[in-house]
This record gives structure tokens, C-alpha cells and sequence, in this order.
């Protein structure tokens, strides 16, 4: 029997291919399992920090412990609280959003016809469901209420995943064969997604609260779940606070027409721009040089496979498999195919000035006696 070493290109392609079939497979089947694990380690991210420096401050790792669930528990209860009774009437009240859309849209191509374009309404409306977004909305708040079912299990797997943190780097330095390379390889990819997830965890909330604050001020529906909204979706980068805006803007429209609307499009634009453009440049630096096309792939990957958690995990999970990727010079290309122009460049760079540094240590050490 051939082993993997002497197949051909297509035959290694193929093999890989059914493997990635069937890892997918498992996890869609497994959706009701892997989502709140991911949830609990995605919380366990953003709370480690926090437990470390207190340990740090001289606290006891089962008070700092202590200190950090409570503080979890206190945030999801706040948010039950705030937005729970608003997704629910939200849901109910999404039949009569969407049919008033579909007047307007009807509106719409009466407009049209008289200025001479004619669009079939069936046509227009197999290509085009006016009612669709409101919908996809309401599916994605369920998918939120549904979370809250799962608390207590994500809960305690925070717990069991935060008293593993202490241990785990000493565990996975006896089983793996190179332990100093390794370790450094995830040690960086650690601090890399730690500090993008907490510092894109805290732009995301203050855009929400913004988001929710003008909403409110202008008029608009239920602003507690477009600010929600807008937290979850800030966590895709390029295209999440698009996609955001959306449902909100068509929201307005129905309430009140174009004026209203545009309210909330500059709203969303004077946010969206501030917070792209000037904050999170200066605050995060550079971002995890994904390519936008590979962003907007990999939202609708990962929200087929593991629901609406997935399409707000998408990015950071898209991140390990590229990390992942670059370990290994068989996959490296795959690689640099997910990565964006920018993180190509920054790289190139950083190999010149390697370079050059130790051109200039070499001449360095001949000059020197």
C-alpha cells in the first residue's frame, strides 16, 4: 500500500479534500456541542487577562477566580436584562416589518415603471425579498436566545478552561517532540489572538453603546438590539458593520421614509468611519491580515457550519487555520493566499530589515578587529 509520501499531487488532494469533507461534517453534526465550547473558550480569551493580573497583584487564583465568574454571570444577566424582552418583541413583530417593506418595495417599481424601467415583480421579487433581512435578523437574535439556554454549561466549561491555563503550557511542553520551537509558535499565536480579541471585545462595546445611544436619539425601533448588533458584528472586520447597519436602516425606512433612514445611514457612517479609520489603527495596530474576500468566505463558512456563532467567531477561527497553515512549508501558500496585500508587504518588509540588519552586523564584525 502507497503511503502518503509517494502518492501524486492529485491523489494528495484529493485525500486531503475528503478529510476537510469529513472534519466539516463532524462539526455541523456536532453544532449543539462545539458552539458553546467555542462560546466558553471565546469568554475564557477575553477573561484571562484580567485573572492574570490579579494573580499577578498577590490575589489567589480561586478569588481572582472567583472574581472573574462573578464579573461573567453580572454581564450575562445585564444582558438578559436589556435586550431579552427586546428580542422577543422584536421577533413577533418582524411579520408586519417585513410585509410593510414589501409595500414599499412595490412602491418602488410602480416608481420605476412610470419612469419607464419595467422589472418583473416576480422577477424582482426571486432576486430581491425586501423581507429577508428583518428575517435573517430575527434568526440570529433566536440564535442569541438560544445561547442563554446553554449559560450554566458555558459558565462552568469557562471555569474548568481558566483553571487549565496555569497548567497547560507545561503539558503541552513534555508531549510535543520540539518543545522551545513549538511553544514559541503558540505562545505567539496565543498572544496575537488574546490581544486582538480583547482590545476588538472593548472597541466593539463602546461602538454598540454609540450605535444604540443615536438610534435612540433619532427614533428608531428597539436601538438596544441594532447597538447589540453592532457589537456582535463589529467583530468582522471591512464588512461587519455594513452588515450591521442594514436591518437598522431598513428600519427606519419603514417607520418613517427616507429621512429617517438617512439619519441613520450618517449615524452609522460618522461611527463606522471613526472607529475603522482613527481608533482602531491606533489602539490595535495593524489587524491579522486576512483578505476582505477571505472576511466575507469565511463569514458565510462558518455561520453554515456552526450557525450564527460562527459567523461572529468567523474571523478568529479563520486566523487559527492560517497560523496553522504557516507552520508547515507544504501549506505555507494556502496561506499567504488567505492573507491580505498589506500582510504580504509587512512581511517582505520585515525579511529586507532582517536581512539587512545582519548584512550590517556581518560588515560590522569584519571592520572590528
Amino acid at each position: 500500500m502507497k503511503n502518503v509520501d509517494s502518492l501524486s499531487f492529485i491523489g494528495r488532494f484529493m485525500l486531503v479534500a475528503a478529510a476537510f469533507v469529513i472534519i466539516i461534517a463532524g462539526l455541523r453534526s456536532a453544532e449543539t456541542i462545539v458552539v458553546p465550547f467555542l462560546l466558553s473558550l471565546f469568554i475564557a480569551v477575553i477573561a484571562s487577562p484580567a485573572l492574570f493580573w490579579m494573580q499577578a497583584k498577590g490575589l489567589s487564583q480561586g478569588l481572582a477566580m472567583l472574581i472573574v465568574i462573578l464579573c461573567v454571570i453580572c454581564g450575562a444577566l445585564l444582558l438578559i436584562a436589556f435586550v431579552g424582552t427586546s428580542i422577543n418583541d422584536f421577533s413577533a413583530a418582524i411579520p408586519g416589518y417585513s410585509e410593510r417593506l414589501s409595500a414599499e418595495f412595490d412602491k418602488a417599481q410602480i416608481w420605476l415603471s412610470k419612469l419607464g424601467v419595467e422589472i418583473p415583480r416576480n422577477l424582482a421579487h426571486d432576486m430581491f425579498d425586501p423581507g429577508s433581512a428583518m428575517k435573517l435578523v430575527g434568526r440570529l437574535f433566536a440564535g442569541i436566545s438560544a445561547m442563554f439556554a446553554n449559560g450554566l454549561l458555558i459558565i462552568i466549561t469557562v471555569v474548568f478552561i481558566l483553571f487549565e491555563t496555569s497548567s497547560m503550557p507545561a503539558k503541552l511542553a513534555s508531549a510535543l517532540d520540539n518543545p522551545a520551537q513549538s511553544m514559541h509558535r503558540i505562545r505567539l499565536l496565543g498572544e496575537s489572538l488574546n490581544r486582538y480579541i480583547v482590545l476588538k471585545s472593548i472597541i466593539s462595546l463602546a461602538t454598540g453603546i454609540v450605535v444604540a445611544i443615536w438610534l435612540k436619539i433619532i427614533g428608531v425601533d428597539f436601538p438596544l438590539l441594532w447597538g447589540l448588533l453592532a457589537f456582535l458584528f463589529n467583530y468582522v472586520p471591512n464588512i461587519g458593520s455594513i452588515i450591521a447597519a442594514i436591518p437598522a436602516v431598513m428600519l427606519a425606512f419603514v417607520q418613517s421614509g427616507f429621512d429617517l433612514a438617512l439619519l441613520a445611514i450618517s449615524g452609522y457612517a460618522v461611527i463606522n468611519i471613526g472607529v475603522g479609520s482613527f481608533l482602531e489603527p491606533r489602539v490595535m495596530g495593524k489587524g491579522l491580515g486576512l483578505s476582505t474576500l477571505v472576511v466575507f468566505l469565511s463569514l458565510i463558512f462558518w455561520g453554515w457550519v456552526l450557525g450564527p456563532v460562527g459567523m461572529l467567531l468567523s474571523v478568529p477561527l479563520t486566523m487559527i487555520v492560517k497560523v496553522i497553515l504557516e507552520s508547515d512549508a507544504q501549506t505555507r501558500w494556502f496561506a499567504v493566499m488567505l492573507g491580505s496585500v498589506s500582510d504580504i508587504t509587512a512581511k517582505a518588509e520585515n525579511s529586507q530589515q532582517s536581512n539587512g540588519n545582519s548584512d550590517n552586523r556581518e560588515h560590522q564584525s569584519k571592520v572590528v578587529p
